[in-house]
């Protein structure tokens, strides 16, 4: 018994290395994400004494004098910058005009003892606007940032709503990367069955031309593949000329810096996310089942679509998951061969992320697309399930 024992902590112990991979590289990255969507403390971390005060309005009227005294008390004792800045630029993100308003309210309040009245500094401050700007980003639990990723808000009265047409554009990207990433795995899908169905067939050095001309693009970097198809897909690049060579056509065809380059490119560097799966479960099928089907009569479309496509299903719905998943979160293809109207949603969250420094944003339309991705991935074990049983 205590050999079993120190066998399993021993297997357990081997184990180790890969859960911690997991839990650093993996869940904890998720994690964070996740957090950051839902959360924002940048006015709360500041606006502490106004945060006691605020539940007391009622949220249409002129502001109270506690709601203006704690605001004073909170600036007069704020003395981080960073803190301070990031408060600002959350403020002003939901109400226009507060950068310049609290800049110069803490000008006027800083070092003096007897600060004035914040309406004799500027009447804004009698706006009802700006304190409910200061009362909606309050919480530091938030659902704001989950709703702007669908281009929905919150009104003053707390309802959802849809906001301003032209105010945000959040739905079109995600409509736009769900659409292109389905058109790549259609064409992926296309051209990879039947590749895979060489492969499956054929033997020798063949096949092994067949399986370095797949794995070839594994081996090679994203970045270079992608540039290599900028070359190719240009103006003057080796498609054109060649075409204007031959007479098919007497000036270059726009394929790059549309939607044309960018599925071209991603189709060709996602094709063997497609077809190693269909392959794999190609080779797994008895060979002698189309020659049975065709000795029964049924002719070579018939035993097809009757023997060989239903039994390959989970290969293609395999292929056609990964090539989705992958290509709805694509940066570099789409930024380097597309134009303005095809850049993907990984182009918003990098902006959110590196330029706008909002991460709350960022991890909310990270989030999507992974609500997206395990969405996907339950109808794919559901159908694979269904198929397993009813087989």
């Amino acid at each position: 018994m205590s050999n079993l024992a120190t066998k399993k902590r021993r297997a357990y112990l081997l184990l180790m290395p890969l859960i911690l991979f997991l839990l650093v590289f993996f869940l904890w990255p998720l994690w964070v994400m996740m957090k950051q969507a839902v959360s924002d403390n940048a006015v709360a971390v500041v606006l502490q004494q106004t945060a006691t005060v605020m539940p007391q309005w009622n949220g249409t009227s002129a502001p109270t004098p506690d709601m203006k005294t704690a605001l004073i008390a909170d600036l007069k004792a704020a003395k981080d910058q960073q803190e301070i800045g990031n408060m600002v630029r959350k403020l002003n993100s939901e109400q226009a005009g507060y950068r310049t308003l609290m800049t110069k309210t803490l000008v006027q309040i800083r070092d003096n003892p007897n600060p004035p009245d914040l309406e004799s500094i500027d009447a804004r401050w009698s706006d009802p606007r700006y304190w409910q700007a200061i009362n909606k980003l309050m919480s530091p639990v938030t659902d704001r940032f989950l709703l702007a990723a669908v281009d929905m808000e919150r009104n003053p009265e707390g309802k959802m709503v849809a906001m301003a047409a032209g105010s945000s554009a959040n739905r079109d990207i995600m409509l736009r990367t769900f659409w292109i990433a389905a058109l790549v795995t259609l064409f992926c899908a296309a051209i990879g069955y039947p590749y895979a169905m060489l492969l499956a067939s054929t033997s020798g050095w063949v096949k092994n031309l067949l399986f370095a001309a797949v794995l070839l693009p594994l081996w090679t970097s994203l970045l270079v593949r992608t540039a290599a198809w900028f070359i190719l897909l240009q103006d003057r690049g080796l498609i054109n000329d060649l075409l204007m060579t031959l007479g098919l056509t007497h000036s270059p065809i726009p394929l790059i810096f549309n939607r044309s380059g960018v599925v071209v490119a991603m189709t060709h560097v996602l094709l063997p996310f497609m077809v190693l799966p269909i392959y794999s479960v190609l080779q797994a099928i008895p060979r002698n089942l189309m020659p049975a089907a065709s000795s029964l009569g049924a002719p070579p479309w018939r035993a097809f679509l009757k023997v060989l496509l239903p039994l390959s299903l989970r290969g293609i719905l395999s292929g056609m998951l990964l090539v989705f998943m992958t290509a709805i979160g694509y940066y570099i293809t789409p930024a380097l061969i597309g134009g303005a109207g095809d850049q993907m949603i990984s182009s918003i969250i990098a902006y959110y992320a590196m330029g706008a420094a909002n991460w709350g944003m960022a991890g909310a339309l990270g989030m999507v697309l992974l609500v997206a991705c395990l969405i996907l991935y339950g109808v794919y074990a559901r159908l694979t399930t269904e198929k397993t049983g009813s087989a």
